[in-house]
């Protein structure tokens, strides 16, 4: 079994590099517009105190199911299945936080992390993904917040060099399950078509 502090110090330098990451990517970021979607969560967010604990239920570590659609955008309906882990904890005081995912896929096992910082001014979160394959790609930031317990989030992406719409859900949160759904929309938001369901089971230690 690994040592406690040895586990730590990993956590911290890689919260670090995440965070000098996201401070380079803000720069590039600033000026990408939010769609429309995104803009219409900001103005109807509930109060910041409120949203601000919205991803207190993800910290600590989970099982994790993953149904996974094998071609997107495509009018496929062949789906894969695999498992994996992730690790959650809290960053910046409160206001973010990061997990660390290892991805059983079916060619090979791999792993990614993702970055949630809450933007009190708006109200709303902004969430990067990182792949630990294609480190030096870093996707749009979707943005978005919870209402009546489901989380929803939208960017503004390409896909195989078409501009497409990216919607993550959070349905179902609570300290012992959670499921997050990722969809791509190739018309403007009109029709979604889900690509990646993660089912959550927390591990208590």
């Amino acid at each position: 079994m690994q040592k406690l502090g040895a586990r730590d110090s990993r956590r911290t330098r890689l919260t670090r590099l995440l965070c000098a990451i996201l401070v380079v990517a803000s720069i590039g970021f600033c000026a990408h517009s939010i769609d429309c979607e995104a803009e219409t969560v900001i103005k109807s967010v509930p109060a910041a105190a409120e949203q601000r604990h919205a991803f207190d239920f993800l910290h600590g570590s989970w099982r994790v199911h993953h149904h996974r659609l094998r071609a997107r955008l495509a009018h496929s309906s062949d789906w894969e299945d695999f498992d994996g882990t992730s690790r959650c904890w809290g960053i910046l005081g409160g206001d973010g936080n990061v997990d660390d995912n290892v991805i059983e896929f079916p060619s090979g096992t791999y792993r990614a992390s993702t970055m949630r910082v809450f933007d009190a001014r708006a109200g709303v979160w902004r969430i990067w993904w990182f792949d630990a394959r294609n480190v030096e790609t870093l996707d749009p930031p979707l943005v978005g917040s919870f209402h009546d317990g489901v989380g929803t989030f939208y960017a503004d992406d390409n896909w195989q060099g078409k501009p497409i719409r990216v919607r993550f859900l959070w349905r179902s949160a609570s300290s012992d399950s959670a499921r997050w759904e990722q969809a791509f929309s190739d018309d403007k938001g009109k029709t979604w078509e889900t690509n990646w369901v993660m089912s959550f089971e927390k591990v208590h230690e």
